[in-house]
């Protein structure tokens, strides 16, 4: 256990995944305090779900709008009948087809659920990681964890711990390395409280691997079209997420969404020697096509026929952007299989929803 930070009258820990540590972490929570975690999606930055002064620092720490609910994380399914009052079948079934794993349900909460964890909703967003260090935090600790991830309002999700580091030190009061994450993208959200389950956050759990368990789902209009006027039901609904300090802008083929053509490379090309002299650039890109731009501030997305390496790599892209100080970022576009719609999904907010078409 080592101190990277005491700030703000806040000592902030780095802890390892050994059981003292871990237990250490569920002693800060279990008195009110906040905890950085890995999961297998992104690092959570973890409180006392049922204790509404800890989803207050979360917000707080977060510099979070107090209505974008928070996600409650549990380490076996029989939770969910403490926390909501009424389950379905299909959620049940959700349950036992994904869990421990990358998707949340929403349900509807019981009072024990504090309002400051759902912001002010009467759903219950719920998880089950899949990571053994987040399921072991959560049984040490003796509760459950409201866990948003562990970065400040609206910039790129952690997937280590140096990234929450960057942003949470002085924050927080420990973070758990558990080393980089693996799917590098948030939880799939699916709304089990309308008539036909509502997808409100895309994620690696595919819309077409929800329907092979539990039939027919849709796709919440607000991930096409954002509206900030909408109370969001889940996280990443309303407010801008994900973004660099610079300015991103994505460039796509109209007639070839997610193609990276000669359009597109051509588009990116002129903007690069249209730049003003000695601004910062960067260029997102995949391997496939990183000596097609004349410049040398390449940072590499992954590879272009494997969307996972794409998801996994987003964020840490990113925050690399930040590294070098880009002030002016160009991406492009990602395929629309249903992974890659998860990924265009956070590549969008992150841009704002600034896209050129070419």
């Amino acid at each position: 256990m080592d101190i990277i930070s005491t700030k703000n009258d806040i000592t902030t820990l780095l802890l390892g995944e050994d059981i003292q540590d871990i237990r250490t972490a569920a002693d800060i929570i279990k008195n009110g305090g906040l905890v950085a975690f890995p999961t297998e999606t992104v690092y959570g930055l973890g409180g006392d779900a049922l204790s509404a002064d800890s989803s207050k620092k979360i917000y707080a720490a977060k510099g979070r709008p107090s209505d974008n609910p928070l996600i409650v994380h549990i380490a076996d399914i029989e939770a969910v009948y403490k926390l909501a009052s009424e389950v379905s079948e299909r959620a049940r079934a959700l349950m036992e087809a994904f869990w421990p794993g990358p998707l949340t349900v929403i349900l509807p909460k019981k009072e024990i659920v504090p309002d400051e964890t759902t912001g002010g909703l009467d759903t219950v967003a719920i998880r089950m990681p899949s990571h053994p260090a987040a399921l072991s935090l959560i049984r040490e600790s003796g509760t459950y964890i409201a866990a948003p991830s562990a970065n400040t309002s609206g910039r790129p999700s952690p997937t280590t711990a140096q990234h929450v580091e960057e942003d949470m030190t002085g924050r927080i009061d420990a973070i758990i390395d558990g080393g980089p994450v693996g799917i590098g993208i948030e939880s799939t959200i699916v709304d089990m409280t309308s008539d036909i389950p509502t997808i409100l956050r895309p994620g690696y759990i595919t819309k077409s691997k929800l329907e092979d368990i539990i039939g027919e789902v849709e796709i919440d209009k607000a991930i096409l079209t954002p509206d900030p006027d909408i109370r969001p039901k889940a996280p990443g609904m309303k407010y801008t997420h994900y973004a660099p300090k610079g300015k991103l802008t994505i460039i796509e083929d109209s007639k070839n969404p997610g193609e990276v053509t000669g359009n597109v490379i051509a588009k990116i090309n002129e903007l690069l020697s249209s730049a003003p002299d000695n601004s910062k650039i960067a260029v997102l890109t995949t391997r496939e096509h990183e000596k097609d731009y004349n410049t040398d501030s390449i940072i590499l997305l992954g590879d272009k026929k494997n969307n996972t390496t794409i998801a996994s790599r987003l964020y840490a892209a990113l925050r690399e952007c930040d590294t070098i100080g880009a002030e002016l970022i160009y991406s492009e576009s990602i395929c629309q299989d249903e992974l890659g719609g998860a990924v265009m999904n956070r590549l969008l907010k992150a841009a704002g929803q600034r896209v050129i078409h070419v």
